[in-house]
């Protein structure tokens, strides 16, 4: 796939010291607001719509990205609308129109897919709003900016952590990768082979799995762990939903802890697996350090501004060039999961549960 992005480190840098600090990504009454919400006063002249996509491909949208965004709007003093599209691509088109109908003059997306996603943008521009892609790139739409994580380095870091966790021998590896209508997934995937394909494994399966949804993830590693005869000794699966599905097959076949399977999203579950020894990494996005970066990317397009950025990153289907700010992505194992929770990204308390508790004491974390 072609693209290309080029990232500046004093940028970035510039960009973590200017954006205004925000309480945890874990917690607020934002998080429970199953439609919208939005601050008590404003100090921009403009309103600012958010769209997340599902609650089934990932946690982390209604847990982590609401509140992390109602918290930096809230700091900002800015108007704010965020909702959430429930996986329907009809329903997010729905709400955008309203959102653009009741004034938002930037609107932020995670596109369920590109070819809906460039629609809405389309629409928006026609009436004068300004978009923005949140943490999936619209290929073929006109989105001012792209805020996100570096995904190719998502997926780099998944296949190196995955190395780490097999060794340089001989070893047959499965991937089980996200939804193909996400572009992020395919950056994860392309991430990741220009680790793997280096090293010594076959690859004896891989497959998308259609709306990163974890049940047919489930039944989807099944088939590939019986075509491959149970003979499988690593799975890349590109977050910690895909890698649940993934453990929950070797455990019932003996092999769970035996075979590494990598992750992504440092969700409660995922460290929990990587603490447990299941899964033997998982790679954490700060949902906080994101929010931020949009939120200062449009409160500058609220004020007529230019957002700074670390680069662009190529649409190949709209052939230009998006100006991105693209934040690093951190690799999480079993000895630096406090890192996530020192960062706010989970809670000790959610974490060290149960049987977790002791395995969260020698990990250091109390």
């Amino acid at each position: 796939m072609n693209r290309k992005h080029s990232l500046a480190l004093a940028a970035l840098m510039g960009l973590a010291m200017t954006v205004t600090a925000c309480g945890s990504d874990d917690g607020g009454d934002d998080a429970s607001d199953t439609d919208s919400s939005s601050s008590q006063s404003s100090s921009a002249d403009g309103k600012i719509g958010v769209i997340l996509p599902d609650t089934e491909s990932s946690v982390r949208w209604e847990s982590a990205d609401r509140p992390a965004l109602g918290a930096a709007f809230d700091a900002a003093g800015v108007e704010y609308d965020i909702q959430n599209a429930e996986g329907d691509a009809e329903r997010m088109t729905q709400i955008a129109d309203t959102m653009i109908g009741n004034g938002v003059t930037v609107l932020a997306i995670v596109n369920l897919d590109s070819e809906s996603g460039a629609a809405i943008q389309e629409k928006a521009a026609s009436q004068g709003v300004a978009t923005i892609d949140y943490d999936r790139l619209t290929l073929g739409g006109s989105a001012e900016y792209y805020v996100s994580f570096d995904n190719t380095v998502v997926g780099e870091l998944q296949g190196q952590g995955l190395a780490d966790c097999l060794g340089d021998k001989k070893a047959n590896i499965v991937y089980l990768n996200g939804a193909p209508t996400d572009n992020n997934a395919t950056l994860f995937a392309d991430g990741a082979h220009s680790v793997l394909d280096e090293m010594p494994y076959e690859v004896v399966g891989e497959q998308d799995v259609p709306d990163w949804d974890n049940e047919e993830a489930a039944t989807i590693f099944q088939q590939l762990y019986t075509a491959a005869n149970g003979k499988v000794d690593g799975v890349l699966a590109a977050n910690d939903g895909l890698a649940g599905a993934a453990i929950g097959i070797l455990e019932g076949n003996g092999q769970a802890g035996k075979v590494p399977v990598t992750g992504q999203d440092a969700t409660v579950e995922g460290l929990q697996n990587v603490l447990a020894g299941t899964q033997c990494m998982t790679v954490y996005k700060s949902a906080t350090q994101e929010a931020e970066a949009l939120a200062q990317a449009a409160i500058a397009l609220v004020n007529g501004e230019e957002a700074e950025t670390t680069g662009t990153t190529t649409d190949s289907e709209g052939g230009r060039d998006v100006p991105s700010i693209l934040l690093e992505p951190q690799s999480i194992t079993k000895v630096n999961v406090m890192d996530v929770i020192e960062d706010g990204g989970q809670k000790a308390a959610d974490v060290c549960t149960g049987e977790f508790k002791k395995l969260c004491a020698d990990a250091g974390i109390s």
